[in-house]
């Protein structure tokens, strides 16, 4: 794929943040937080197709609109932001679409790290850890995967084939 320009990458930001929170209504309650597989396969196609730091911000806006308008809550921030970044820099590195199966490491190992330092002192170490590890894992492991097959389609039918921008 050629270089995307920033505007592009912008437009996709956009276009994922939207496509989040379109899908954001299939969710279902574990505690306090909501199980939400779309934003991590959200997440593993962004991490791919526009980077991490793109992705990341898909999710942060994601997350802002959800909370909003009540499909989303506080933990869609550290449960969706580490994921897109994992997956993002993973890409760089290896350059190969299996890494959109590594989000549950971001949201799974270091979204949950967060999340435990900061409710431990309320709910103990041990509880929270297993709790939203559990909670969270339940949501990327198989959104990274549906976001893998998605993109291995997309590759197969060449929708990511960007055409090029005249130069002006």
């Amino acid at each position: 794929m050629e270089k995307m320009t920033e505007v592009r990458k912008l437009v996709l930001t956009a276009l994922f943040a939207a496509l989040a929170v379109l899908l954001s209504g299939i969710h279902f309650p574990v505690g306090p937080t909501k199980v939400f597989p779309f934003q991590h396969m959200v997440n593993a196609l962004a991490g791919v197709i526009i980077g991490p730091w793109y992705g990341a911000l898909s999710a942060l806006i994601a997350g802002i609109i959800r909370n909003a308008i009540g499909t989303g809550t506080i933990f869609a921030f550290p449960g969706g932001i580490p994921g897109a970044i994992v997956v993002g820099l993973m890409y760089r590195w290896m350059r190969k679409d299996w890494v959109a199966l590594t989000e549950p490491l971001g949201t799974g190992v270091i979204g949950v790290l967060l999340v435990v330092l900061i409710l431990s002192p309320l709910m103990g170490k041990e509880f929270a850890f297993v709790f939203f590890f559990t909670a969270f894992m339940a949501s990327s492991i198989p959104g990274s995967i549906i976001g893998y097959f998605l993109l291995k389609t997309l590759r197969k039918t060449k929708v990511l084939e960007l055409p090029r921008i005249p130069e002006s």
